[in-house]
């Protein structure tokens, strides 16, 4: 019975066992830093998925509240997410018009989806999969989608319509009606921008998008811009408690959203795990478990669509404020959403005069950061085949959509990853004169060689990828040797496993050194690398003299 009781604490609000009464101060000022930032953004994001602006005020509530409930981070930050919120938008406006009850249906049930789909690859412990994604091509999937947000935001900045349906076709939209801008809007748009820059340049914590918001508001209402100078505002907005009920759509719909779902749920795996390390970096050593993480985060999106708004997902900036601001616990989380529901049922009044040129300034300012120049440069010094495979992304999830840029990028990640095995890097080992240590030859250091002896290691596992070209280098080294070779040494050290082409073309490769008079024999072979050259019946060929714990 204690050990159930246990287990029942250990699943309900796990970053609150053993709370001291001392954290409760600075969870309280982290919980209200992450208000003054969450208030903007979120109504941003939710625009950018054609919502109103309070679906994004619900989707942090709920994405809080649940993570904090079931979650084992103590900094993750959860809610609506700019980085979702594209995928979103295209692949509902695919089956049901913008601004309908069907679209805010669709947009639920896609909600509800997405964490169904978190929450089964959580419980399966498939978390994994966000592996899939090397760290070039995640960065270049986030930055093809600021681009994309970049894009979508400009006919709003410049106050001039815009209904292109490509990043091409935005950016037309804008410079074909150059002669129409809306001053005001774009002085609005510059100004919080500025005002956003600045307060980040002076301290990550100040509230510089939810002072821009404020004061834009102030001003369109001191100025009448909207009556004198047609800036467009978001209007009238229905606050209040949210309805609760279970989304639906029809089958025609939901064969077309499946690739949407699929999308945003890979989306939310790669960041959650990205956002989840980033934050044990900067804490302290956590013993949570990334795949209860994942079931949190799924269960936040499931509430999100009962309630009928858009799926959530970690959220990397709201993360890095709340570690920043010194938060202790999800305690910091759970205040911020009690502050937010209150926003959105009692104080939505004054944001009918919030201009939609400051949420779109916002929507730039979020996009900036998620196009990382300082990474994709670091990335270019060190490999540029890794940064054309960043480019080449950017370019498809900017230019033609970001499910085929993920698809993209997950083909992209693989192939790179296997085409350095199938030809993987190799070299000779020399011993270091005056010891008994072996050492790579192309490192710039003397090395002595033994008569007669090549010591041979490749830097890859043994599989039906490299197995020919294994053989392949054996025989080249053989030919280019600088006199008769009586012994070929492979050192198994780098060699993390062995398939069973890899096994047959060892056994080739024995049988074919012995008709030439040289014997192989193997070095420093792991334990399951011996265990599988046992059972390849590798070892009846070799004598047991010829298996070497060292060089």
């Amino acid at each position: 019975m204690v050990g159930a009781g246990r287990a029942r604490r250990w699943w309900i609000l796990p970053t609150l066992r053993g709370y001291r009464a001392s954290w409760l101060v600075a969870d309280t000022l982290a919980g209200l830093t992450l208000v003054a930032v969450v208030l903007p953004s979120q109504m941003a994001t939710a625009r950018l998925a054609d919502l109103s602006v309070v679906a994004g005020l619900y989707a942090f509530v709920a994405g809080s509240l649940l993570y904090a409930l079931i979650g084992t981070d103590r900094h993750l930050s959860v809610g609506a997410d700019s980085t979702i919120a594209p995928v979103l938008a295209v692949g509902v406006a695919s089956v049901a018009a913008v601004g309908s009850s069907g679209y805010e249906s669709a947009m639920a049930f896609t909600a509800v989806a997405v964490g169904a789909i978190l929450i089964g690859v959580g419980l399966v412990r498939l978390g994994w999969i966000s592996d899939l994604l090397s760290t070039p091509v995640i960065t270049g999937v986030l930055a093809g989608i600021a681009v994309g947000i970049i894009a979508r935001q400009l006919p709003i900045v410049f106050g001039v319509s815009g209904e292109g349906a490509t990043t091409i076709d935005e950016v037309g939209d804008v410079l074909g009606r150059l002669g129409h801008i809306n001053l005001w809007s774009l002085g609005i748009a510059l100004g919080v921008l500025a005002i956003i820059v600045t307060a980040q340049r002076l301290g990550r914590r100040l509230p510089g998008a939810l002072l821009g918001l404020v004061l834009s508001i102030v001003v369109v209402d001191v100025l009448a811009l909207r009556s004198r100078h047609g800036v467009a505002v978001i209007g009238s907005i229905h606050g209040g408690l949210p309805n609760l009920g279970l989304p639906t759509v029809s089958w025609s719909q939901l064969s077309s959203l499946i690739a949407t779902v699929l999308t945003v749920a890979f989306l939310c795996i790669a960041q959650t795990a990205a956002t989840v390390r980033r934050s044990g970096a900067v804490a302290a050593p956590r013993a949570g478990d990334f795949n209860r993480d994942l079931i949190a985060v799924g269960a936040g999106s499931v509430v999100a669509g009962l309630i009928g708004t858009l799926a959530v997902d970690a959220s990397p900036p709201n993360t890095a404020i709340a570690t920043a601001s010194g938060t202790r616990s999800q305690l910091t989380n759970i205040m911020a959403a009690l502050v937010v529901v209150v926003v959105a049922v009692w104080l939505t009044a004054p944001l009918a005069s919030l201009p939609q040129a400051t949420l779109a300034a916002t929507l730039v300012f979020i996009a900036t950061k998620l196009f990382r120049v300082d990474e994709l440069r670091t990335i270019l010094r060190f490999d540029r085949l890794e940064f054309a495979l960043a480019a080449v992304t950017v370019l498809v999830v900017a230019l033609v959509g970001i499910e085929q840029g993920v698809l993209l990028a997950m083909i992209l990640s693989l192939a790179d990853r296997t085409r350095r095995t199938l030809r993987p890097r190799d070299t000779l080992l020399g011993r270091d004169p005056g010891t008994d240590h072996w050492i790579p030859r192309d490192i710039g250091r003397p090395t002595e060689q033994v008569a007669g002896v090549l010591v041979y290691l490749v830097y890859a596992p043994l599989w039906y990828g490299n197995a020919d070209y294994f053989r392949v280098r054996i025989r080249e080294l053989l030919h280019a040797a600088p006199g008769p070779v009586r012994a070929v040494i492979i050192d198994a050290d780098a060699m993390s496993d062995i398939d069973y082409t890899g096994l047959q073309a060892l056994r080739g490769l024995v049988s074919e050194l012995a008709e030439r008079g040289v014997v192989m024999g193997i070095a420093r072979a792991s334990h399951l690398v011996h265990r599988e050259l046992k059972h390849g019946a590798l070892l009846e060929q070799l004598s047991a003299d010829h298996l070497f714990a060292s060089v």
